[in-house]
């Protein structure tokens, strides 16, 4: 435990919250909503900076 927080470390409570919420049901790849929005937006990122950035390679050419 750790005496500064008084409060287990963060693995111990990761672990704790991963027991807690069980495994996941059949056919579900994202725990929870938040998770599903910021892995699509991550997506979405790096598809619009390659578009935006082969665009720019080929007007250059």
């Amino acid at each position: 435990m750790s005496m500064i927080f008084k409060r287990p470390p963060i693995e111990e409570r990761i672990a704790a919250r991963q027991r807690e919420l069980g495994p996941l049901k059949p056919g579900k790849v994202f725990p929870h909503a938040p998770a599903k929005f910021l892995f699509f937006f991550g997506v979405g990122v790096v598809v619009v900076t390659h578009v935006i950035a082969l665009t720019a390679l080929w007007w250059a050419h």
